[in-house]
């Protein structure tokens, strides 16, 4: 029997790093810049050491399961039969796709802006609208959500560790990314930081 939630989650996270390769490419072309491919921060240089390989075998490891490949271990026995366990993961394969959506308009409204990394010789502006208006960082949070969703809907050992490196990454990231802005923006961000969550909004909106 085909394994649906599964296969939306391979579609899903292939389209997540496709979307951010076509990113790349577009900033490239309105910037002339080369961003995310080799951070100009020597922090993120090595945190690139992890996440390069973290982010492979994010997408391989739920492709080989679904495509049964020997190099990972298969889906348990609760994961395929358990009529509850089956409810969760297509509601995860939901919610990822929810996220990749909440995360293609992120995208599009910080345009050229747009980087994955700390970018040292060019200042970006600083985005307060929108998904950005309560949380600081609602790409981050999405990709920490679709992780999340992946480790549901493949509850293997492999797959576990992955999430938890992933998360750790995606706050230690959104730390060194605030103490930048701070020192670039000042003030503003200043106030941006005590209205707005890291991952989830306040109850607050940002002082303007």
């Amino acid at each position: 029997m085909q394994d649906f939630p599964l296969a939306v989650l391979v579609a899903t996270v292939a389209s997540y790093w496709i979307g951010v390769g076509v990113m790349i490419v577009r900033v490239r072309r309105e910037t002339r810049k080369v961003v995310g491919l080799v951070p100009e921060q020597r922090l993120e240089r090595l945190m690139w050491l992890v996440w390069v390989p973290l982010v492979a075998a994010w997408i391989f490891v739920p492709w080989a399961t679904f495509a049964k490949a020997g190099a990972v271990p298969p889906l348990p026995d609760f994961a395929l039969r358990g009529p509850a366990y089956a409810m969760l993961r297509w509601i995860a394969a939901i919610v990822a796709v929810v996220a990749l959506v909440g995360t293609i308009q992120c995208w599009l409204r910080m345009g050229s802006d747009w980087r994955m990394d700390i970018g040292l010789e060019r200042t970006t502006g600083l985005i307060t609208d929108g998904l950005f208006a309560r949380v600081r960082h609602p790409i981050y949070a999405f990709s920490i959500l679709l992780m999340l969703c992946s480790a549901a809907i493949v509850p293997t050992a492999p797959m576990a560790l992955i999430a938890a490196a992933h998360i750790v990454l995606m706050n230690m990231k959104a730390h060194n990314e605030e103490r930048h802005l701070l020192a670039v923006h000042g003030d503003a961000y200043a106030r941006y930081l005590r209205g707005t969550g890291r991952f989830f909004p306040r109850r607050s909106a940002p002082t303007r």
